[in-house]
């Protein structure tokens, strides 16, 4: 399906705490924009924006994390670069974005460098909460004009190298369908069935979320099962039509300090579901809805994150991983946004 993105695309998380850690990124980066068909100038930009973001965790946190990713919007592909630290933030980010500015003793080129060669770049850098970076490169720049409604992170458990967490966006039609699948455990086998819950939504991607949750317990039936939260989110009418089955955390974010939890039932999709009930929300502009597995933990709060509900998708859903993945078990976090101009 053209208008699907996906947690299932090639992507790659590289653990930034040593300068030769800032090669392996940038070759991660050109294998992607190879798979893409970036040109040469275009794969070069890449590379200076992989070099220049990797670079300042080093100076400025001493460690932290790198994703490179291929991503879909809207029919139009891109590469994602998503930087994540726990250093000591940036503060004065205008400042920051200016040639010469460094707090680190270095030229001060990283964040224009970056701003120059991205399409876009998002960043959330409060003093003393991290940093988080946001940069995209599409296939064809022409796209850097459309809105990015939406967008996620999947982390494996460490150690793994198949997640058995998976997060798909279909959009057709003034309509976005968010699926997360939790497959039971972790590894290969969770991946499993992960991907065939994915697949499911491939297939179908016109069903109702209750319909959809029952594609998916057929699909699942050959695997250990899955977690799931399926919702259908109508752009005109700004209503969430929402079905869940097991542990994901479902939100509706108002403003950063109204948060709506929506109800799951217990079963396993795939094994043992019970009837689906599909519940309709409200969905205002500028609400966000967020879907986490369970290795992110229930207890993040936006109100503690000033203006980062404003961010790209993308780069809200990095820091609440950085900030809140238990660390034992596979972790996923997807954000949609219901802007204001739609």
């Amino acid at each position: 399906m053209e208008n699907l993105s996906s947690s299932l695309a090639p992507a790659e998380w590289i653990t930034i705490s040593h300068v030769s850690d800032v090669g392996a990124a940038r070759r991660s980066g050109q294998t992607l924009a190879e798979q893409l068909g970036m040109g040469e100038t275009r794969a070069g930009q890449l590379a200076i924006v992989i070099t220049e973001a990797a670079s300042n965790i080093i100076k400025h946190a001493g460690e932290g994390r790198l994703r490179v990713t291929l991503a879909a919007h809207g029919g139009q592909r891109c590469i994602e670069v998503l930087a994540l630290d726990n250093g000591p933030g940036i503060g004065n980010l205008a400042q920051s974005m200016q040639d010469g500015v460094s707090s680190a003793g270095t030229a001060g080129t990283g964040l224009g460098a970056m701003r120059r060669q991205a399409d876009q770049l998002d960043v959330y850098a409060p003093s003393g909460k991290g940093t988080a970076l946001l940069a995209r490169l599409w296939l064809d720049p022409a796209a850097a004009g459309q809105p990015v409604l939406y967008g996620g992170v999947c982390l494996p458990l460490a150690g793994e190298t198949a997640c058995g967490d998976a997060w798909a966006v279909a959009q057709q039609h003034g309509r976005l369908v968010l699926l997360m699948a939790d497959g039971l455990g972790h590894g290969p086998e969770a991946a499993k069935a992960a991907a065939a819950a994915v697949q499911a939504l491939m297939d179908e991607p016109g069903h109702a979320p209750q319909r959809l949750m029952e594609d998916c317990h057929q699909a699942l039936r050959p695997t250990r099962g899955a977690a799931m939260a399926i919702g259908e989110l109508d752009l005109a009418a700004r209503q969430l039509r929402f079905a869940g089955v097991g542990n994901i955390g479902a939100s509706i974010i108002i403003d950063a300090a109204a948060r709506r939890q929506l109800m799951s039932h217990n079963g396993i999709v795939g094994h043992n579901m019970r009837k689906v009930n599909e519940l309709v929300f409200e969905c205002p502009a500028g609400a966000l809805v967020v879907l986490a597995s369970d290795g992110i933990t229930t207890q993040w709060d936006l109100a503690a994150y000033p203006g980062l509900a404003t961010r790209e998708p993308a780069l809200i859903a990095g820091v609440l991983l950085r900030d809140h993945c238990r660390g034992r078990d596979d972790a996923s976090v997807l954000v949609v946004k219901t802007v204001e101009n739609m």
